[in-house]
């Protein structure tokens, strides 16, 4: 999402400020509760204070937008709610009229965030839910993006490790909910693309390629085992499998189900922060999900943001 400004503000754009009926103070400011129809067709109603907005209010961009919330010297301020344009909606902690702190974000494709922000980004702790597959990761986010220790889960098994740049990466392991777990390492492989023709130069990406490892049951503590308690222990593969094989196939899997990197251009595309790629998703569509999804979010002409492209999977994420 992207968010171009701030609401109006009616302290700095010249001597007509609109028009206003409520309450004043002894300089003729507004002061108290308060109507006002901005010169660019927005609208208030709430509280002032010294010819700001301060305090609880409802802003109306003229584009459909609306924040119900706190200000604070004509900022988004404290616990407020945003509804975008597109559909989607932020509702959480505000700083200095950016989404920061901890927050909800419901894109419009219904993927939903839940956990904190930072100057309009995931960034923190935090769980974000793909609505038409039921995956969820839980895990850590940095400026937009997966990074840090987190969990993929399934409808039947689960991943555990570590994430940079939004992509899969090192030491991590598959737990499957038939009992049993393959450990592994994700390594980052560089792809040619593109250059099909001669006036297009090839490039190259780097993707991550599971390198599967063991595979062991799942250890469970049983306190009347004697020497076995918390050890892991080997299981047989049926004919014709193998360990190898068996992460080849789950390789297939991820690239379907979303562990592997996700495709940027979703839900937040419009803050230019990427959104985790469901399975099969790309962040594209979700995208102005989130960023191009809150990149509808604020924005009116000459109204505190601009709406921005709407988001069709999760690359969403934001627009004041």
């Amino acid at each position: 999402m992207s968010d171009l400004g701030s609401d109006y503000d009616e302290e700095e754009q010249g001597p007509y400020l609109g028009e206003y009926e409520g309450e004043r103070n002894e300089k003729e400011e507004r002061h108290g509760k308060g109507k006002a129809t901005l010169p660019n067709g927005d609208m208030y109603d709430g509280i002032y204070e010294h010819g700001k907005r301060h305090g609880q209010g409802l802003y109306k961009f003229k584009n459909g937008a609306r924040y119900i919330g706190e200000y604070k010297y004509n900022k988004k301020h404290g616990q407020g709610t945003f509804i975008y344009p597109d559909g989607s909606k932020y509702e959480g902690n505000w700083v200095d009229d950016q989404r920061h702190g901890y927050g909800v974000y419901t894109y419009p494709n219904s993927d939903t965030y839940e956990g904190e922000w930072q100057s309009h980004l995931r960034h923190g702790q935090g769980v974000y839910t793909y609505k038409d597959t039921g995956t969820k990761y839980v895990g850590t986010w940095v400026s937009g993006k997966r990074d840090g220790a987190g969990e993929l889960i399934h409808a039947n098994h689960r991943y555990q490790g570590g994430w940079i740049a939004d992509q899969p990466q090192g030491k991590g392991k598959y737990v499957f909910d038939i009992g049993c777990e393959q450990h592994g390492q994700y390594i980052p492989v560089e792809m040619p693309q593109g250059g099909e023709d001669d006036a297009e130069e090839a490039q190259t990406i780097v993707v991550p390629k599971w390198r599967a490892g063991e595979i062991s049951a799942i250890s469970q503590y049983n306190p009347a085992e004697d020497g076995n308690v918390g050890q892991d222990v080997d299981i047989e593969l049926e004919s014709g499998d193998t360990a190898e094989g068996l992460g080849e196939d789950e390789e297939m899997q991820q690239e379907g189900s979303g562990d592997a990197a996700p495709g940027e251009g979703g839900a937040e595309g419009q803050d230019g922060e990427a959104v985790p790629a469901a399975e099969g998703e790309t962040e594209a569509t979700a995208g102005e999900g989130e960023e191009n999804q809150e990149g509808g979010e604020d924005g009116g002409d000459g109204g505190e943001e601009q709406t921005a492209a709407s988001p069709t999977a999760e690359d969403a994420e934001e627009a004041d």
